[in-house]
């Protein structure tokens, strides 16, 4: 997402290489290459972490794909909790042919469900209600992601951008047992348990099924 780098270096947007097909990309942005940020998604839920002070240029997201084109309407996320909103994080970042937004997690209303989740929805309505603090995304989308750079983690699920849920493609399965390392048996479909499930089904070509 090198658009949105170029225009705002200083808010650590994720510079991550987009594909083509509607997809979350997970990635971070640590051009000191501290290794304090982290972003992985399984079981639905985008995980990221950033275990390093604010004011360290890193920041842990995910780009959306896809949707390039397209008039912003309405983008959503699912929290853990509400306390996992610290300030304007998590946010989107929108880039259209008009400029460039952020909405953050401070700028909507969040609705508490039943079982303790909270979810923000950014829309010109729910932004307006909240005292419109920011812009109303206008135009057409050229790159969208959204991402914490605020130290803390945050557990995100049920992603949408313009009513489509937003979750990783995976396509490829392991041909080796390094590949289920360092939390890769995570990116692979079929979906699997653990490492060792992944490790598993490699050793016996797939004859032991996966339990993801």
């Amino acid at each position: 997402m090198k658009r949105l780098i170029a225009t705002a270096v200083a808010l650590a947007s994720l510079m991550i290489v987009g594909t083509s097909a509607a997809a979350l990309v997970p990635g971070v942005f640590d051009p000191g290459n501290t290794g304090c940020v982290h972003s992985t998604f399984a079981g639905g839920v985008l995980h990221l972490a950033k275990n390093c002070p604010t004011s360290t240029n890193a920041a842990a997201g995910a780009d959306i794909t896809g949707v390039e084109g397209q008039t912003f309407v309405e983008a959503s996320f699912t929290l853990a909790n509400a306390s996992q909103c610290q300030g304007g994080s998590p946010r989107f970042d929108v880039q259209t042919n008009t400029g460039f937004f952020f909405l953050g997690c401070n700028n909507v209303t969040p609705v508490i469900n039943a079982d303790g989740t909270a979810t923000y929805t950014f829309n010109a309505a729910t932004l307006a209600a909240a005292g419109q603090q920011v812009a109303t995304p206008t135009g057409q989308i050229q790159a969208i992601d959204v991402l914490i750079d605020v130290e803390g983690t945050a557990d995100l699920s049920n992603i949408t951008v313009n009513g489509q849920l937003q979750e990783p493609v995976t396509t490829s399965a392991p041909s080796t047992k390094d590949q289920c390392k360092n939390g890769g048996w995570k990116t692979f479909n079929p979906a699997f348990k653990n490492q060792g499930d992944c490790v598993s089904w490699v050793a016996t070509h797939g004859k032991n099924a996966p339990n993801g």
